[in-house]
């Protein structure tokens, strides 16, 4: 039987990097894996959209022991095809429901990956999961942009990403639902080509309330891995909750 990887298939798998490439980027990786390996305190860490290893890999190579949760068998497969993938453990399934055998002292869910669960029932989903495989104490680290409703006017509900000759690039909103798309236009060799992915934006309030229902407590909120001040003109935070006692 032919396995889904959901949005993120062979064709999105063999670029996936190069499209991505300013976040493979020393400055994109090395704050992250900073403060994950400062996070881990020792013990292991589970990512939950291990996909091709952008942060997984370099976090192992610090002497973490990292298991990973992707539901893409293609965007393992890029992972393991680079030095050290074989040595991480991946478990093929969705992050919000997957079970991994032992405990964590870090969960972590990085570049947006928590708006790939679609519904806000699956996104409590993830903080319950992330909750059961942590010991008492262990944390759970989102990095996820902030909605970016500020750049749309009254009745507009697309922000434009990027354009180019041969590219475009836009989110689309629902403000009424918080569901949005990224859209890509593309023209190679005078053909065009689409690209949609769904997606769910959420608050960082939400997301300590989302925390409160699993059992957990918000630790520390920043701007980014550099732990820069979180402020009302911040587009993006890596916010960290902890695990209460049973």
């Amino acid at each position: 039987m032919e396995h889904d990887d959901g949005c993120f298939g062979e064709d999105v798998a063999a670029t996936y990097d190069e499209d991505s490439a300013e976040m493979f980027a020393p400055a994109a990786v090395d704050p992250a894996v900073d403060l994950l390996t400062e996070f881990a305190d020792g013990g292991r860490a589970l990512e939950f959209g291990i996909g091709t290893g952008r942060i997984a890999l370099p976090l192992a190579g610090r002497g973490v022991p990292v298991h990973g949760i992707d539901l893409s068998r293609a965007m393992v497969a890029r992972m393991r095809a680079k030095p050290g993938g074989e040595a991480v453990g991946v478990t093929i399934g969705d992050f919000a429901t997957a079970r991994v055998e032992g405990t964590f002292s870090l969960a972590y869910l990085v570049f947006n990956t928590i708006n790939n669960l679609t519904t806000q029932d699956a996104q409590v989903d993830c903080f319950r999961n992330a909750a059961r495989h942590l010991a008492p104490g262990g944390r759970f680290v989102i990095e996820v942009g902030v909605p970016d409703l500020r750049r749309l006017p009254e009745g507009q509900e697309a922000v434009p990403m990027h354009a180019s000759p041969t590219r475009w690039a836009f989110d689309r909103y629902d403000v009424a639902t918080q569901s949005m798309s990224s859209n890509y236009v593309e023209v190679v060799d005078g053909r065009g080509s689409y690209r949609s992915f769904p997606f769910r934006y959420v608050w960082p309030a939400e997301l300590d309330l989302m925390a409160r229902l699993a059992g957990m407590r918000s630790v520390a909120r920043w701007d980014g891995w550099t732990r820069a001040p979180f402020t009302g003109a911040s587009r993006q935070h890596v916010s960290v909750w902890e695990r209460t006692a049973d």
